[in-house]
């Protein structure tokens, strides 16, 4: 029986080194993504390189149907998820007030609403086994006053380190993924100019995936990738919040 993985927006960015070094690990892979084909020309390429099993899960997670389906191979005891990684997501370019209703709902819905309950149904099955793992792929933007962004990923740290520290005696790790600049193609769909970034806050997607799995073996509730970025979120969480606020606004 393989070693299920179940990754949420697996074929690019962190998702997609996820899907990688996991797959180098051994696992086996149910990606999940709304582009079929970019979903199944992933899938070849991991069995073709790493020879482990793939499952395909197109599915728009801002869809009740496409969020039944991922539900649904969760909640599967044949073929048992043990690790999820709630990856998918994305930034909207604009305020909060500029930005309609609607992409507001759908930004809340994909960062924390849909990973609640994927968390939610893949801990039937972990805890009834004594044994998973669920990664919540969040930011340091969640220890900044940072907009909707922000205030999404801190819900989402906020609920990892609860879930850690309820469920890691009954064999279940729970733990929120805090990243800064990543090179993937996340900022590049916002429109946002990458050059505005200083070199040195930019993070290699590889490193970042790797610091997150010895993490997660460690058993942490929280993952801070790259002592730059541990230094930054110390600053955040201590420092003055009107300081923390101006500092914040500058980076976006």
């Amino acid at each position: 029986m393989a070693n299920w993985a179940l990754i949420t927006g697996a074929t690019a960015g962190l998702g997609a080194e996820f899907a990688e070094q996991l797959a180098q690990r051994g696992n086996g892979l149910v990606l999940v993504a709304r582009d079929s084909a970019r979903l199944e020309e992933k899938a070849a390429a991991l069995r073709s390189r790493f020879n482990v099993a793939v499952e395909v899960l197109a599915a728009d997670l801002h869809d009740d149907d496409g969020v039944r389906r991922v539900l649904d191979r969760l909640r599967d005891s044949a073929e048992p998820v043990s690790t999820l990684v709630n990856n998918a997501g994305y930034g909207l370019p604009k305020s909060f007030e500029a930005n309609p209703l609607e992409d507001e709902l759908n930004h809340a819905a994909i960062h924390l609403t849909v990973p609640l309950a994927l968390s939610h149904a893949a801990l039937q099955g972990m805890l009834a086994r004594g044994s998973g793992h669920i990664v919540n792929v969040a930011s340091v933007a969640g220890f900044t006053p940072r907009g909707t962004y922000g205030a999404l990923k801190a819900a989402m740290i906020n609920f990892s380190t609860w879930a850690n520290f309820a469920y890691t005696s009954r064999g279940v790790t729970v733990m929120a993924l805090c990243p800064g600049f990543v090179h993937t193609e996340f900022h590049q769909r916002m429109g946002m100019d990458k050059g505005s970034v200083p070199r040195w806050m930019w993070l290699n997607a590889g490193d970042v995936v790797s610091a997150a799995l010895k993490d997660l073996a460690a058993g942490k509730a929280v993952s801070i990738p790259s002592l730059r970025y541990k230094v930054l979120a110390f600053i955040a969480r201590n420092a003055p919040l009107s300081l923390v606020a101006r500092l914040a606004a500058r980076g976006r």
